[in-house]
């Protein structure tokens, strides 16, 4: 199997690649990134290259499977429009150069975060990203467009992924020694390990799975628990408070995210992963604590 990645430079990236190339049915790994490659291994070949570039499909000949991570997550000092461009238009780049160089096995790195809020929610649940929430808006775009262009594709919709190369912003919001005031009961929340997201994607390279394949923990846990657990003293926030101080950060220093990040956890969001086990054998091998634990 040859194998085409791209995002290869990304925080999931980290977990994924080693196993990629340990895979004995693996015989190349091809990566694209803006960013300089983190990896090294003989079986693996990265290039520095835009996901929007036209000779996208020229680097993709001969490949078997596309691994599709490329996404720009945290907006930072990018227009609202420059953000869509490189997560809707470079996302369908990809996906049409694939096709043109006859790639036939299309994976797609999307998130939970395109259900917006629920619980126990299935992959069959409509698609309703929270209201400015750009990242969880163009997952849910370009799952949609996948949808009806690409029908083939396996979707996996992997809840917050956590673990010792987890997103910055999530390691930030879970080192700061405050909590969102809210009624009870708590909301609920789900992650994933890095580690099985990586499991999912080695599954899904071997089987004939296609569409959407939610991703989590069988537990779920609550925000405040998980801050509590961390610091002996947590000090109780309005949501406005922390919304405000997010945004100063992000306005001030382009570092973090926009306002709508602290939405989702002021929400319950549970997932069903029934169609993973089933369809596709996975199952979380961490609990929530644990891959709390190791972030």
């Amino acid at each position: 199997m040859k194998v085409f990645i791209t995002g290869s430079s990304a925080h999931l990236a980290r977990a994924l690649l080693p196993r990629l190339c340990a895979h004995p049915a693996v015989t190349q790994v091809t990566g694209i990134d803006i960013r300089a490659a983190h990896f090294t291994h003989a079986k693996f070949s990265p290039t520095h290259l835009d996901i929007r570039a036209a000779q996208l499909a020229n680097h993709m000949e001969n490949h078997n499977i596309l691994i599709n991570m490329a996404f720009r997550v945290l907006r930072g000092r990018m227009s609202e429009a420059a953000m869509s461009d490189v997560n809707i238009n470079g996302g369908q780049n990809v996906f049409r150069a694939a096709r043109a160089a006859g790639i036939t096995r299309l994976i797609h790195l999307s998130s939970a975060a395109v259900y917006g809020s629920g619980e126990n929610l299935n992959e069959d649940t409509p698609l309703a990203p929270l209201p400015g929430f750009l990242y969880g808006q163009h997952k849910a775009r370009l799952e949609r467009w996948l949808a009806a262009e690409f029908p083939q594709c396996a979707r996996l919709r992997p809840h917050a992924i956590l673990g010792p190369n987890a997103q910055p912003l999530l390691k930030w919001l879970l080192r700061q020694p405050c909590h969102l005031r809210l009624p009870e009961p708590a909301p609920r929340l789900q992650c994933v390990h890095e580690d099985d997201v990586a499991e999912a994607v080695l599954l899904a390279m071997q089987s004939a799975v296609r569409g959407p394949l939610n991703l989590a923990t069988a537990d779920s846990f609550s925000f405040r628990d998980a801050i509590r657990a961390r610091h002996r003293v947590s000090v109780p926030l309005p949501v406005s408070m922390a919304r405000a101080t997010l945004s100063t950060a992000w306005k001030i220093s382009g570092w973090g995210g926009e306002p709508a990040w602290i939405d989702g956890l002021t929400r319950n969001l549970t997932l069903d992963c029934r169609r993973a086990q089933a369809e596709l054998g996975w199952r979380s091998s961490c609990s929530a604590a644990q891959a709390l634990a190791q972030t």
